[in-house]
């Protein structure tokens, strides 16, 4: 019998086994709950509203040159304003019942 070959029999059961680890599928996924575009759109608004308030907190204790600054938090208020923008075009289009189930969905 070659000495190798229960080393190449070990690699291989390795190998399959890692192979099926990754790409093995359970029967069921649980996927969350699923959002909703305004549900969406608030939740991104508020990571906006908060990068703003860390821009700021980090321009003051004097982490940013001005310059950049002023680039970021223009690109930061203009992602605001087109995020409440789109925000208040979807609450105006739909009825209160409808957003008030979160029931708008795209």
């Amino acid at each position: 019998m070659n000495p190798t070959l229960p080393l190449w029999i070990i690699c291989a059961l390795i190998t399959l086994g890692t192979v099926f680890y990754v790409f093995y599928l359970p029967g069921e996924l649980h996927l969350g709950p699923r959002k909703s575009r305004l549900a969406f759109l608030r939740e991104r608004k508020d990571v906006v509203y908060e990068n703003l308030r860390d821009l700021n907190f980090e321009y003051s204790a004097g982490k940013f040159p001005d310059s950049d600054y002023r680039s970021m938090k223009a690109s930061l208020e203009e992602e605001a304003a087109s995020l409440l923008a789109e925000i208040s075009r979807l609450e105006n289009a739909f009825p209160d019942s409808i957003r008030a189930n979160k029931g708008v969905r795209f």
